[in-house]
This record gives structure tokens, sequence and C-alpha cells, in this order.
């Protein structure tokens, strides 16, 4: 009789395990596709900054004639 109790609390616990896994898994994947489709995959922030992606300088001038 104390060998059928220890089998079932190993089920049990087992089998719950199992279960807190995958709700674990099952809530990560839910929150990391909210912020993704939110944003389409754009980091959205506060930041003043601007964006700067061409400078204007000599070495570009440079660069622009010999390529043409």
């Amino acid at each position: 009789m104390v060998e059928n109790r220890r089998g079932f609390i190993k089920k049990a616990l087992g089998v719950s395990a199992i279960a807190v896994a995958g709700s674990t898994v099952s809530m990560a994947n839910a929150l990391s596709n909210k912020t993704e489709t939110s944003s389409n995959g754009v980091v959205i922030g506060k930041s003043r900054k601007k964006e700067v992606l061409y400078k204007e300088t000599q070495a570009w001038d440079d660069f622009y004639k010999s390529s043409y």
C-alpha cells in the first residue's frame, strides 16, 4: 500500500511539473509575440536624438565622384 502511494505521488509530481513547464513556455511565447506584433519589429522609444544617416564631407564627395 505504501508503494501505491509513492507511485501515485511520483506520477502526480511529474504531471504537475510538465504542466507548469508547458504553461511557462506558452506564457513566454505570448508575451514575446505581443511585443513583436504591436511594433512590427521596430524599437519604440522616447529618444530626442536625430538619426543622422549621411553627413556631407570631402571623403564622401570623392567617393561619389569616383563612382560615376
